[in-house]
């Protein structure tokens, strides 16, 4: 049984069995399918029966050369107006295929099978699509919604753990942000048995992308309330810049909890719950200790793309549930880790 919630009445997310979902949510006419080598080797039967464009392995390979090869590819194809993309991956993947989608002959109807559980929870939901630029994540991008995104969880069984616990981390981020009932739902039950639980992975994701759709449905373009998304993820991209052997899930855990300990400084989060943050992070099996010099991570802060006239626009938790945005200089911020 699949449960499907909407954007806006742009963009359909479908939580169940992508077999009983596509069918029902794919539009007739031509498809192109954007995959990348993992998902052609898992899943041949569903990438082939469409054209298909296979892109690169990770993140050096989200880039705007590989978009420029998949537009020629598109070309080649004969692709139109009409066609429809169908992006079948993690976020790099779905990234890219909305970037694609959303600019080839100035735009073209697309949609995802989101196949981690990163994506399912946040990177493949929301609209956002966009590519690197030397090593500055999302640099170049447009916000487009997908008609569709299928999640499901049993797809998820592919993955090695730690690309698991990865997405995990954004899920800890939509609880922090906007559902105390799910954070208090994985203090309960985190442990690596909870992979394997489809019920309760189905739980984690349903109740993550809810809160991630109030908050697009109400400001889809990050003009003020979308910006409490990027919980954690000023310190999270200074982080992947300074560490290749930090993924961003990792990187996400490791910012949640140093902005927990900020905010408590601020007087903004009690002991009690900065200390509940990183026990569950734990818990879930973060190392929360980055090996980087805070001078390091401050010097890729002050290139934080998000950044006007040296003013960072910090998310805080106020609170296990809520959290407030605040504007302060770069070297402000900076004081708070010291």
């Amino acid at each position: 049984m699949s449960t499907t919630l909407t954007i806006k009445d742009k963009s359909t997310i479908c939580v169940g069995r992508m077999g009983e979902a596509l069918p029902s949510l794919l539009p007739k006419g031509r498809v192109v399918v954007i995959t990348d080598a993992n998902i052609d080797r898992l899943y041949p039967d569903l990438v082939h029966r469409y054209d298909h464009i296979i892109v690169g392995l990770g993140e050096a390979n989200k880039s705007l050369q590989s978009v420029d090869m998949a537009y020629r590819q598109l070309m080649d194809m004969g692709a139109d107006r009409s066609t429809f993309i169908l992006g079948i991956g993690g976020g790099i993947v779905t990234d890219m295929a909305g970037y694609i989608a959303s600019t080839y002959m100035r735009g073209l109807d697309f949609g995802f099978i989101s196949t981690t559980l990163l994506g399912q929870v946040d990177a493949s939901v929301g609209g956002k699509n966009g590519v690197n630029v030397a090593e500055y994540k999302n640099m170049v991008g447009t916000i487009s919604q997908p008609k569709f995104v299928i999640s499901d969880v049993e797809m998820l069984r592919t993955l090695p753990y730690r690309e698991l616990r990865a997405g995990m981390a954004e899920v800890v981020k939509s609880a922090i942000i906007g559902d105390v009932a799910l954070f208090e739902y994985l203090e309960r039950e985190a442990c690596d048995e909870i992979y394997r639980n489809t019920e309760i992975m189905e739980h984690i994701v349903l109740s993550s992308v809810n809160v991630k759709i109030g908050i697009v449905s109400q400001d889809e373009r990050e003009g003020g309330l979308r910006r409490v998304l990027n919980l954690g993820h000023t310190i999270a991209h200074a982080i992947e810049k300074c560490s290749h052997d930090i993924n961003h899930g990792e990187a996400v855990a490791i910012g949640l909890a140093m902005i927990s300990r900020a905010a408590e400084r601020l007087g903004l989060l009690s002991t009690v719950d900065a200390d509940r943050v990183e026990r569950l992070l734990r818990n879930l099996g973060f190392n929360l200790q980055p090996n980087i010099s805070m001078a390091n991570l401050m010097r890729e802060v002050k290139l934080d793309k998000k950044k006007k006239d040296n003013i960072l626009r910090v998310v805080l938790p106020a609170g296990i549930g809520r959290c407030v945005i605040q504007e302060m200089p770069v070297d402000e911020f900076q004081q708070l880790f010291i």
